[in-house]
């Protein structure tokens, strides 16, 4: 059997990459994961970092701002993933830099640096057509891409498509500040048929580390697009509705009203997002072809994925 790779992950605190390293040291990969001092004395984020150390992942001391710290951490490793926050997305240059800087010392110790993958962990930002502020964002992250790209580095770019954990616990009501799903009436963003994509936060780290080894995943974009979890807003609600024993009352907020919402309120962000996902339907409007894009589920048939259905039943 093939040695697996050695695995750097930067932003291995936040949101998505905490579940990324926990996947990578449960796969048995050497997960090292980049961290600031200063996060140790955070109280919250130090009881992360002791989880890592438990799993077998071990920490090295360093930051994208730093560059002999970031490259000394790549020369440890095959594989870097860049779990960044959206704040940090333009600054993935600097681990670019850093990248090839150390790829010459890799080439000679270990072989060749096998891959990049950088902060996506959402939608395809080549074929999204979002508002502000999404927009700019996703431009910012297209120019990495493109950065990636001009220096002949190694890559697959990881489109997970929705968090299940920013929409099914609040069957999307976000923008109520809600906090499980609704017993008694909905709000519906768009007319509710287009086609959007759900997948839990562990299945997106588990698909993730199978495709670092996988040569079939080598500079190209790996979707994930589970069968049972493309659902529509009104599928969505149908699903939740026949769990409860309960019609929802329904109210819409079609397009033009939601464009309003995002323009009076432009530092929110989600419902930007949203207008792509649950009014353009943006995830699905498109064919994967071989030349740039594989699908994970079908890559990766072992991988039994959490359906919408079965995450649901946490919050009868």
């Amino acid at each position: 059997m093939a040695e697996k790779s050695r695995i750097l992950i930067i932003g291995g605190t936040g949101y998505i990459g905490k579940f990324i390293v926990e996947a990578s040291a449960k796969a048995g990969h050497p997960t090292f994961v980049l961290v600031r001092e200063s996060t140790v004395s955070n109280p919250d984020k130090s009881k992360i970092l002791e989880s890592f150390k438990t799993s077998g992942a071990k920490l090295i001391y360093g930051e994208i701002y730093n560059h002999e710290s970031l490259v000394g951490a790549i020369k440890q490793v095959d594989v870097v993933i860049s779990a960044v926050g959206t704040s940090q997305s333009s600054d993935q240059d600097k681990i670019i830099a850093a990248i090839k800087e150390a790829g010459n010392f890799l080439t000679v110790k270990y072989g060749e640096f096998q891959r990049f993958l950088p902060s996506e962990f959402g939608g395809d930002v080549d074929r999204i057509h979002a508002v502000e502020p999404a927009a700019s964002v996703f431009r910012v992250k297209a120019q990495i891409r493109g950065s990636i790209e001009a220096q002949g580095i190694p890559y697959t770019y990881v489109v997970s498509n929705g968090f299940a954990g920013y929409c099914l616990p609040t069957m999307g009501q976000l923008h109520l500040n809600a906090t499980s799903p609704p017993t008694d009436k909905v709000v519906i963003i768009g007319d509710g048929n287009p086609k959007a994509i759900f997948v839990k936060e562990e299945d997106i780290a588990t698909y993730t580390i199978k495709a670092v080894d996988d040569p079939r995943t080598m500079n190209k974009i790996l979707y994930m697009i589970p069968p049972a979890n493309t659902l529509s807003f009104n599928e969505m609600v149908s699903l939740w509705e026949n769990k409860i024993g309960k019609t929802l009352e329904k109210t819409y907020i079609l397009e033009n009203q939601l464009l309003k919402n995002i323009q009076e309120a432009p530092a929110n962000f989600l419902l930007s997002i949203f207008h792509f996902i649950f009014v353009k339907g943006d995830a699905t409007t498109f064919e994967i072809e071989a030349s740039f894009g594989v699908e994970a589920t079908e890559l990766y048939p072992d991988v039994k994925y959490t359906t919408a259905d079965e995450y649901l039943n946490q919050f009868i």
